[in-house]
């Protein structure tokens, strides 16, 4: 691997833990069937990505979810389960980030939405002495936001140009093999997350 001077994390799967079984026991007792129908990846309505840009608001997406669940379920009920999939923050993964931040330029690349980042923000915040999440990197950017999402080659090269990035230098972490090759397409070096590993095995 050539030299290093920068590093993009993705956040979910990768900082912060993901907890689908959890999800998918909030809707299923909400009284949803056929949960991993709807919701797997692959088969998600169209509306879920339109999300993930901002293209539709907080209160469009609770409205097509509640079609998609086809019950009359509160925007409180409906938001309590699409949180359930945030896990938590991992000490040790955080401890890690700090201590990059002195060799490296850190930057965060997530395909988010609006209510994820209100809910991971406070969960963070709550666990590490009311610390702000995005000051763990130079700049943090979250697909809702940046109106592009992952593994689209312009969202890279994007942040390559806003930063001045050379991308040869720069390796980007992710949990998807699809976000890799994304990020490769564009001119990164890439290293993929595998179920059975973490940050922490990376040698950085």
């Amino acid at each position: 691997m050539q030299q290093i001077d920068n590093l993009i994390f993705d956040l979910g799967g990768v900082i912060l833990t993901l907890d689908m079984p959890r999800a998918e026991r909030y809707f299923t007792n909400l009284g949803v069937k056929d949960y991993n129908a709807l919701f797997r990846s692959g088969n998600v309505s169209s509306f879920f990505k339109d999300y993930e840009v901002g293209a539709i608001s907080n209160e469009a997406f609770l409205d097509e979810l509640r079609k998609l669940a086809g019950l009359p379920l509160s925007d409180e009920q409906l938001i309590a389960a699409w949180d359930a999939m945030l896990g938590h923050f991992p000490e040790e993964r955080i401890a890690l980030l700090k201590r990059l931040q002195n060799k490296y330029r850190l930057f965060l690349f997530s395909n988010t939405n609006a209510l994820h980042l209100t809910r991971f923000r406070e969960m963070y915040s709550s666990a590490f002495a009311n610390t702000v999440f995005d000051d763990l990197f130079e700049r943090a950017y979250y697909s809702h936001l940046l109106g592009m999402r992952k593994p689209t080659r312009e969202s890279y090269e994007h942040i390559i140009q806003e930063n001045k990035l050379e991308p040869a230098r720069t390796l980007f972490i992710d949990d998807s093999a699809l976000n890799i090759e994304g990020a490769e397409s564009a001119g990164l070096q890439g290293v993929l997350i595998k179920p059975e590993m973490s940050i922490l095995d990376l040698d950085l």
